[in-house]
């Protein structure tokens, strides 16, 4: 993962949406199974803002605009399915997103205008991480164990998180999709 450098008085933070559980806990004992040491310090998330750096009294401003852009999005359907991965251009084994990948996409967008408005390092493509930095080996045997994985859900939320000096990625706000009915293209 790609961190950037803060100085005093900045924070780095991201945007996801989380994954809930039990899905978010299966996904979780994957990444420890296989010892990824993020496993613990990442919770289960598709990225809309990769670790960004602001100046800490910019949280407020910064929640502001997140919690702007959720008032007026409707909550979705995802769903999740099958490994692929990013190899042989970075080492990462995620779980596809097969239902709301559209959704994910024009969200991450909004995000990224203001003053978190930036360009992304590589095209922007919904997933879920389960292995990164890992040997080989390590890599194929989590496209084995997650080729199975199914999961479908409401995504009703997002959240800003803050990168903790132990390297541990924190919630400081959960902001509702604040939409009155959950969009289901399909139905």
């Amino acid at each position: 993962m790609h961190l950037p450098e803060r100085r005093a008085g900045q924070v780095r933070i991201g945007v996801a949406l989380q994954i809930p559980p039990p899905y978010s806990t299966w996904l979780q004992g994957v990444r420890a199974r296989l010892h990824d040491p993020m496993a613990r310090s990442i919770p289960p998330h598709v990225t809309l803002l990769p670790p960004t750096v602001v100046e800490a009294d910019q949280i407020d401003d910064v929640t502001e605009h997140l919690a702007t852009i959720a008032a007026r999005t409707t909550p979705f359907v995802m769903a999740l399915r099958g490994a692929g991965t990013f190899r042989p251009v970075s080492p990462v084994v995620f779980v596809n997103v097969v239902r709301g990948a559209d959704r994910c996409e024009a969200l991450q967008r909004e995000v990224r205008t203001g003053l978190l408005a930036q360009e992304l390092r590589f095209p922007y493509h919904p997933h879920v991480t389960v292995a990164h930095d890992l040997d080989d080996g390590s890599l194929d045997a989590a496209m084995e164990l997650v080729a199975d994985f199914e999961a479908t859900y409401a995504q009703g939320s997002m959240r800003l998180y803050e990168h903790g000096d132990d390297g541990v990625w924190r919630t400081v706000a959960r902001l509702v999709l604040a939409g009155s009915r959950v969009e289901d293209p399909v139905s």
